[in-house]
């Protein structure tokens, strides 16, 4: 059984037991969450497509660790001009264990 759920503006593909990096909550480790809005679930062989949510679903998860990701360089230089600026990015996230899927 798994469901596809939306999380702060991105998708993502959960099963009980799973562990994913979602993008930054403000909830401390140990804590609960509760995702409703559920896009699409599957059971067995049935698969439930909602529109655009599906009824009565959810997702619940506990709230592992906070951190940064892998950091990635952007250089931007414009040529003739001896114009160069190399900068980095580490995107925050939040790592959660799915531990209930309900489907409505």
């Amino acid at each position: 059984m798994y469901v596809i759920f939306k999380a702060k503006g991105k998708q993502f593909k959960a099963e009980e037991g799973m562990t994913l990096r979602l993008p930054r909550f403000d909830a401390e480790p140990g804590a609960t969450i509760t995702f409703d809005e559920v896009l699409l679930a599957s059971k067995d062989d049935k698969i439930t497509a909602g529109a655009p949510l599906v009824k009565g679903a959810s997702v619940t998860a506990e709230v592992i660790r906070e951190g940064k990701g892998e950091k990635i360089y952007v250089f931007r230089f414009k040529r003739r001009k001896n114009i160069r600026r190399k900068t980095g990015h580490r995107e925050k996230f939040t790592e959660v264990r799915i531990t209930g899927v309900k489907v409505g």
